[in-house]
């Protein structure tokens, strides 16, 4: 065992056994105070082992044991920060862990992108929360505070320390392919509520929160991942909205942010240079402008939108003189380490510099207690992780975010007793919504209609609705992710404009978006279900036979008909 462990006096500074973190009001200026842990931890380090300390690198368990075997050499050959955690299962995950903790000279910083909690990485094992957009339609925040703190637990449970989420972009473009459902909305009052809630809760719980992607991604069509994006907007117009989140999230005392990889020359007018390793974005704005103390992280260094233009590790060292604290999954930690060893030597960055982050990362192990690293357990680690207080809080979150739109009358007037058509459009079999309804509603009769039914089929269905009272249309996007357009072929686009009249509730478990290419406007009662999960659809199974009344209003416009805050 290589840790450095150290007898401290300051064990008071801790939180009881429910949390072993700090208080969510001390974090930012917790990282920034000398401890002497952190101090004698520091002094064990050689300057390139400092160096490293502010690496994370790409872990897996989903790409068998010799990825596992390599990424454990670099981690022990290069004595890295911490992990970037991806796919696999969470017993391997934790054993993973566990041999990596046991390598590493320091204890590793372990991160996740848990927008959703874990399942947003590991869906068929642990629990998946409902979708920021979701979340945007709830009207009582406290509980997405609870969510915040659930989502923490589950992460110490499994061994890790820091969510990269809240995500607080405002997504005004619906075209955006990034972000878009990961976005709590277009509004940016709501956007920053909705975000507070959620970091606070996770911080509360013990784990650092991560605000992305500064200054903001929610108005592009390009995504970062494959390109650069260009926002060409002013300093003005990025002040009053694409930044607001983080101004005020930044005084509520936002631990951690991530700056995003886009060419924004309102800020930084030089060519190609992404806002990651831009000095003007990350210390002229983001530290000294808005005042940021937390932690600084990059988007993944491995992206198009910062080697495309700034390639072979170039990019590794300018995210570092630009001011950042941690470099998420460089394409070569090696060779990054040694590009800022050189730029030390030459001047370009500051060795004073290096050591202070340093210590700040050093610092935010401290205040996740890892000076007293425990191994994670994998007893009933997968039923934690499953816990029926979970799959409860999801489903009230559900239920929560369930929007009615245009009336509640049909809803009022549905009778279980009458004779009801179900059509589902985008699905080929029962899901979870027509089993439910299958089984409170007498004399029912299900119909399903495919993407790219044939004209002849749709319109024998289209006859058939004519001989009911009552017809509900059931919109399912069965795809992993909620696009903002269905793919449906015209004539069932046509269809279904054609079968929704005012005898009937049309249901949506799409993307809210997706109503720009559908018209459901003349139906009795429009339920928005957001996304297309079993728990929404429950949830909206209980609107349509009144168990609970909906509470959601829309947290994006979507047209004239359908505009934010929209919802009975």
């Amino acid at each position: 065992m290589k840790y450095i462990f150290l007898v401290i006096t300051c064990i008071s500074l801790f939180a009881t056994s429910s949390s072993y973190g700090q208080a969510k009001r001390d974090f930012v200026p917790f990282i920034n105070q000398s401890h002497p842990w952190v101090e004698r931890t520091f002094q064990q380090l050689t300057p390139r082992e400092r160096i490293a300390q502010l690496l994370l690198i790409r872990a897996h368990t989903d790409r068998g044991t010799r990825y596992i075997d390599s990424v454990g050499r670099i981690v022990r050959q290069e004595k890295l920060g911490g992990l970037v955690v991806f796919q696999g299962g969470p017993v391997r995950h934790a054993d993973m862990f566990n041999r990596y903790q046991k390598d590493s000279k320091v204890p590793l910083l372990i991160t996740f992108d848990g927008e959703w909690g874990l399942g947003m990485r590991l869906a068929d094992s642990t629990t998946s929360f409902p979708y920021q957009m979701t979340l945007g339609a709830i009207q009582r925040d406290e509980l997405i505070y609870d969510m915040g703190k659930q989502v923490a637990k589950d992460f110490l449970r499994l061994g890790m320390h820091f969510n990269f989420a809240p995500v607080v972009d405002i997504n005004n473009n619906p075209q955006n392919p990034v972000i878009n459902f990961r976005s709590f909305g277009d509004n940016k009052e709501n956007v920053t509520r909705k975000a507070k809630a959620y970091m606070d809760g996770m911080v509360a719980g013990g784990i650092v929160a991560s605000l992305k992607h500064f200054p903001g991604h929610g108005d592009t069509d390009v995504d970062s991942h494959h390109d650069l994006p260009q926002l060409d907007f002013s300093k003005k117009r990025l002040d009053e909205l694409e930044i607001f989140p983080f101004q005020e999230l930044i005084r509520a005392g936002a631990p951690a942010i991530m700056v995003a990889h886009m060419h924004i020359p309102a800020l930084d007018n030089t060519p190609n240079i992404p806002s990651s390793i831009s000095k003007k974005v990350v210390t002229d704005l983001l530290r000294n402008e808005l005042g940021f103390q937390g932690l600084s992280v990059t988007d993944a260094m491995d992206m198009k939108g910062v080697t495309k233009f700034f390639p072979n590790g170039r990019a590794d060292v300018m995210a570092i003189e630009a001011g950042n604290d941690l470099l998420e999954i460089s394409e070569n930690s090696g060779r990054a380490i040694q590009l800022i060893e050189q730029a030390i030597k030459n001047g370009s960055i500051k060795q004073a510099d290096i050591d202070r982050r340093v210590k700040k990362v050093l610092a935010t192990k401290y205040w996740l207690g890892l000076d007293k690293y425990q191994p994670v357990s994998t007893k009933n680690l997968y039923n934690d992780l499953n816990s029926a207080a979970s799959k409860q809080l999801v489903q009230r979150l559900a239920e929560a975010s369930i929007t009615v739109l245009r009336s509640q009358r049909a809803i009022n007037s549905f009778n279980r007793g009458r004779p009801t058509l179900l059509i589902s459009v985008g699905i080929n079999k029962p899901q979870a919504l027509e089993q439910v309804i299958a089984s409170r509603v007498r004399g029912i009769m299900q119909m399903y209609v495919s993407n790219n039914e044939s004209p002849e089929r749709l319109q024998e269905i289209a006859m058939e609705a004519r001989k009911y009272g009552q017809v509900i249309v059931a919109i399912h996007d069965a795809r992993n992710r909620p696009q903002s357009t269905l793919p449906l072929s015209e004539d069932v686009v046509g269809f279904i404009d054609k079968v929704t009249n005012r005898n009937t509730i049309t249901i949506v478990n799409a993307n809210p978006y997706t109503l720009n290419n559908l018209d459901v406007s003349q139906s009795g009662s429009i339920i928005m279900a957001y996304q297309n999960d079993a728990f929404m659809q429950r949830a909206a199974a209980k609107v349509l036979f009144k168990d609970i009344r909906s509470e959601g209003k829309l947290p994006v416009t979507i047209s004239r008909k359908y505009k934010f805050g929209a919802g009975l």
